[in-house]
């Protein structure tokens, strides 16, 4: 990436291909020109998804040792250009340097993961005896590739996020048509050249920029996708499963992630991986700490420490190497954060710190007494934007906590594991984390939500179950 401006193409059966139709991509800091990228028509998808199919038939027979090397090529080659990679996500999505250098890193680790799950994916017998009937048969499952595989990714993680889709779709044998997210296309075209030289069969994957409305919605009604794979809002997420008829469809969706601290907790420990969960990337992480409720004893206390802890961020340029906070997505997303501070505060809330905004960066702001009802508590605000409330215990927590429409990951903090497992029992959630915020992922583990959170779980094991099918095999031995 220099300052030269650059034209990309789409990537359709191994080949750039010149678009119709282009449109100036922005840096949300610097609002500099960074690319002109091309805006995909029905007919352009239509030749993506043709691509795929012709590519099913290779993919599927593919050894699995061949696609584990393709992927463990990706690796490779995207650990030699990681600094290259970096910059990109910190230009098109306003990522501070060191943040995008970490998505990078977990980027490297998921397609790694991604090649040792294509090598042991496998089957079960089962015992046909222990019906009546079933003597002297024998039975077996094999996971067969379910075919071409439609992702639509989002903006906060535009090569982590993608790599949860690419990576266990080429391991289980499935060929890909990326619809990467508007603000940050560069990265999945990153992607496709690496994905070409570590040797993945032209039309293995393909990526298709432009509108929703007209890339994802094409993707989603064409029947020759076998399934859809999707991570952004519920409204759009709920839209895509009302249109996918028989599809398999994986959703991840949003979150207003909170955590429980009890009393007797050691603040020192628990109160900086607060402000790391609220504020890192600007808010914009589906398991961002949205919500924290403190026992009463030491309500105070916490708050103290919290807004001392959060004085400390440096805000400014993403690519400077001290900035921890820097631009949201877009100028549109800061008026909305600010909208619904003004609806807290109505309400009775109290700002605590920041609520200030500038140009496309909104300081990183505590609430206090956020009621229930407000968009900040029970909307997913995405945005550097936390709200604290006093709870009288961690029950109290748990009813607030679950006072969601959003189900993803919430955390506990306690010296009581009576009161930590009675927390997992009674939360309404996808994943639960004792002594730890909610925010904490690693990308082999199962990863999704319940109720408006989505259905079904990322994660590289977990995600090539959701890309596979079940064969039964039964040979009569009669």
């Amino acid at each position: 990436m220099d300052s030269t401006l650059v034209k990309k193409d789409l990537y359709v059966n191994g080949k750039w291909v010149e678009a119709k139709s282009y449109k100036d991509l922005y840096a949300p800091y610097s609002q500099e020109v960074l690319a002109e990228v091309p805006e995909a028509s029905e007919e352009e998808v239509d030749q993506a998804v043709q691509s795929a199919k012709r590519a099913s038939t290779k993919l599927r027979k593919m050894p699995a040792h061949e696609r584990a090397y393709i992927l463990e090529n990706i690796a490779k080659l995207m650990e030699d250009r990681s600094e290259e990679a970096a910059q990109i996500i910190a230009k098109e999505a306003a990522k501070p340097i060191q943040t995008a250098r970490g998505e990078v890193a977990r980027t490297i680790q998921t397609y790694k993961f991604a090649a040792e799950e294509a090598k042991r994916i496998g089957g079960e017998t089962i015992s046909l005896d222990a019906a009546p009937g079933g003597e002297n048969r024998m039975a077996y499952t094999v996971r067969e590739p379910i075919g071409v595989v439609a992702a639509i990714t989002p903006f906060n993680f535009p090569m982590n996020l993608v790599a949860h889709k690419v990576g266990p779709a080429i391991a289980a044998g499935n060929p890909v048509v990326l619809k990467p997210a508007e603000q940050t296309p560069l990265s999945s075209f990153f992607l496709a050249e690496l994905a070409e030289e570590a040797g993945l069969p032209a039309g293995g994957l393909n990526v298709v920029t432009g509108e929703g409305s007209i890339v994802g919605e094409a993707l989603v009604t064409d029947g020759r996708i076998n399934a859809v794979t999707f991570t952004g809002s519920p409204e759009v997420g709920t839209g895509i499963r009302n249109k996918a008829g028989l599809k398999k469809v994986t959703l991840e969706l949003g979150s207003n992630s909170g955590v429980i601290v009890d009393e007797g907790v050691d603040l020192d420990k628990v109160v900086p991986r607060a402000v790391q969960g609220a504020f890192a990337y600007q808010g914009q992480v589906c398991i961002s700490l949205q919500r924290i409720y403190v026992h009463e004893q030491i309500y105070d206390a916490f708050v103290e420490k919290f807004l001392e802890e959060t004085k400390k961020l440096v805000i400014g340029d993403p690519l400077s190497e001290d900035t921890n906070v820097s631009s949201m997505i877009s100028k549109k997303d800061v008026e909305r954060s600010i909208d619904w501070l003004r609806e807290a505060v109505e309400d009775g809330a109290e700002i605590a710190y920041g609520g200030v905004a500038e140009g496309t960066t909104l300081h990183p702001t505590v609430v206090k007494n956020a009621g229930l009802h407000t968009k900040v508590s029970c909307q997913e605000v995405f945005a550097p934007i936390v709200s604290i409330n006093k709870v009288s215990s961690v029950e109290e927590g748990i009813k607030c906590l679950n006072h969601s429409k959003y189900g993803l990951q919430a955390g506990v903090y306690t010296n009581d594991i009576h009161k930590g497992l009675d927390a997992v029992d009674a939360l309404e959630v996808g994943g639960v984390l004792i002594n730890d915020i909610p925010t904490f992922r690693v990308d082999h583990m199962p990863y999704g939500g319940v109720k408006q959170s989505g259905t079904g779980r990322e994660g590289l094991k977990y995600a090539v179950e959701e890309m596979t099918e079940m064969k039964l095999v039964i040979l009569n031995r009669n």
